[in-house]
């Protein structure tokens, strides 16, 4: 039994944190916001094989970038495992990973995510998708990496997530845009995981009130403005950061920024493209990634 499945990576503009003290069900735990999906992300091979001698139940491997932690992974591996007697079962699970890991980039969602898809196919549980959505989701906010990355790439594109929660609690309203390209250069990570503990109330109190000014707008112009400001505000721009920014503000070319990385993205009509890839080659120490809109979000890949 074997199955591939895909989860785009995802980048959060602007976000409102949902960590309610005393809410025990991860499912309605999250974040309101805006972002949007690229066609780069992760994709998961599973292979469910007889257990035989061995001592271990999986084998977790990545090919690509490189993840320092599989406790995402064994979670969602975890959830499948009490669905079913899986207990002679090995599982080998393969991650390749085609996104910067800590940039900002939602790369943990998305291991997250292909990998619940995959294992609902290679096992045969055939849950509902919002319920193999929900374990990803669980999985996130368990390990604390993220709060609402999955259920942005569940859905893909260039959305606004309007109700926190996993997948089937919190909502998205997904925003058509002409065809655009998406460039962004990655300098540094950010711990996630630091930025969520360390600034919520800042960040909460302007975060609302731009999911309200981006649902009347529903401008990915407008969209790169607050994200900007948002960055600002809760003081994650470097002087690397900032450089890059006027330059093209010089050029009239609108940003943003991804949280959290030292991550600068441009959402650009096609006919830009060549401008700012010319500006970006400049900075010889940040990996360059261009892309367009994954709007179809998570799914599985059939072979």
């Amino acid at each position: 039994m074997e199955a591939t499945a895909f989860c785009p990576a995802h980048i959060t503009g602007f976000f409102k944190a949902h960590l309610e003290e005393g809410k025990n069900n991860l499912e309605n735990l999250g974040s309101m916001g805006a972002g949007f999906s690229i066609k780069q992300g992760v994709t998961t091979k599973v292979k469910v094989l007889p257990k035989n001698n061995l001592e271990s139940n999986f084998r977790i491997s990545t090919k690509g970038y490189q993840s320092d932690k599989t406790d995402v992974s064994e979670f969602v591996l975890n959830e499948f495992r009490k669905l079913g007697n899986f207990s002679d079962k090995f599982f080998e699970i393969e991650h390749e990973i085609s996104i910067p890991v800590g940039y900002g980039l939602g790369s943990s969602s998305a291991v997250a995510l292909s990998l619940s898809f995959a294992l609902d196919k290679a096992l045969g549980t055939k849950l509902d998708k919002t319920k193999i959505g929900q374990i990803a989701h669980n999985a996130e906010v368990n390990c604390k990496t993220g709060l609402g990355d999955v259920l942005a790439s569940y859905h893909g594109g260039f959305e606004i997530r309007v109700k926190p929660g996993a997948p089937g609690i919190g909502t998205v309203e997904k925003i058509s845009t002409d065809k655009i390209s998406i460039v962004m250069i990655c300098f540094s990570p950010i711990s996630t995981n630091k930025f969520i503990k360390e600034r919520l109330s800042q960040i909460n109190g302007l975060g609302g009130k731009m999911v309200n000014r981006l649902l009347e707008s529903k401008d990915y112009q407008n969209f790169q403005d607050m994200s900007l400001e948002f960055a600002r505000y809760v003081d994650v721009m470097t002087p690397k950061m900032q450089k890059l920014v006027n330059e093209f503000n010089a050029n009239n070319i609108k940003c943003g920024i991804a949280l959290f990385g030292e991550t600068v993205f441009s959402m650009i009509p096609k006919e830009d493209e060549n401008k700012v890839m010319n500006i970006l080659e400049k900075y010889t120490d940040g990996i360059i990634i261009k892309s367009e809109l994954d709007d179809i979000g998570a799914r599985v890949i059939l072979n």
